[in-house]
């Protein structure tokens, strides 16, 4: 396997849901173990701001950075391109750089465990935006949420003009003016034959 290649087989792609929940519930029980229950609380409190900050960082990303700095523009036209194809980040480059940018300085700043909480909040919420991604474009949707999810996205790929960046919640496009005008069209459903799962 390359591993920083961009498109992987199906069992490479499947592989990054199991390394990715296998973080998050890594890291969830380590702080069920280890956290002294006077600090609860606060090991809780930091784990719902990463999870609630990971919608801010999610947001700045496919705006900013896929949407802006090349290679990273160049790489995500690619996924834009080929809406169907199994394109993803790779999972060693996104495991550095939540070591790099997010777990070494919450360690040296709050020690180690509040960074395992802010890790575990931002990685679930990175879990939650693959995973709903991936039901937007491989998944049919029968339920209500999905299926507005679907929409966003489809104004995304399809709007008349740039916006819908958020893939988890819309909050942010509200917030800062980037939603599109809804039209008609959306994501196609896809045929038995793509329908992909993450396990």
């Amino acid at each position: 396997m390359r591993l920083f290649a961009l498109e992987h087989s199906r069992a490479a792609y499947r592989a990054d849901f199991a390394l990715h929940g296998t973080a998050v519930t890594g890291l969830l029980a380590y702080l069920l173990i280890a956290t002294p229950a006077d600090h609860a609380v606060r090991i809780a409190l930091i784990t719902i701001a990463g999870l609630l900050g990971w919608t801010a960082v999610e947001y700045v990303l496919h705006r900013f950075v896929l949407h802006g700095w090349p290679p990273f523009q160049d790489w995500h036209t690619l996924h834009h391109q080929r809406p169907l194809a199994l394109i993803y980040a790779p999972t060693l480059f996104i495991a550095c750089l939540f070591a790099i940018a997010v777990f070494l300085p919450a360690w040296w700043l709050m020690g180690a465990g509040a960074a395992s909480a802010m890790t575990l909040g931002l990685l679930g919420g990175y879990l939650a935006y693959a995973v709903t991604h991936h039901a937007t474009h491989h998944w049919r949707a029968r339920g209500a949420w999905l299926s507005q999810r679907r929409r966003w996205h489809s104004l995304h790929h399809h709007g008349v003009r740039p916006g819908c960046y958020g893939v988890t919640t819309s909050f942010w496009d509200h917030v800062f003016g980037s939603t599109v005008p809804l039209r008609s069209t959306t994501l196609p459903q896809p045929s038995p034959g793509d329908v992909r799962t993450a396990a």
